[in-house]
């Protein structure tokens, strides 16, 4: 459960962490392997899925399934949920 929550965690800090992790590690690899801007958000999901699986691990908590589901609805779910917060509003008006 802990590990699934962790994730959740990890998925809504993608965004932020393209910054913090994903460009220094593209510039870091660059010699080797040329990331383009496009997937910058790619390699920041890479490296926090990464953080998300040893503390799922460290803590013993969490199958992949639950971690790659938790940081899938903390990546989308803000999209997710304003999509059924507008589906709902347009049933009842």
């Amino acid at each position: 459960m802990w590990g699934f929550i962790v994730a959740i965690i990890g998925g809504l800090v993608v965004a932020p962490a393209e910054d913090l992790l994903a460009k220094p590690v593209a510039r870091l690899v660059a010699p080797v392997v040329k990331i383009e801007d496009g997937e910058i958000r790619a390699l920041s999901l890479v490296i926090v899925l990464l953080i998300v699986g040893i503390i799922a691990e460290l803590i013993h908590s969490g199958t992949p399934f639950w971690v790659i589901l938790g940081a899938t609805i903390g990546l989308f779910g803000q999209r997710l949920f304003n999509w059924a917060r507008a589906a709902v509003e347009k049933r009842r008006g």
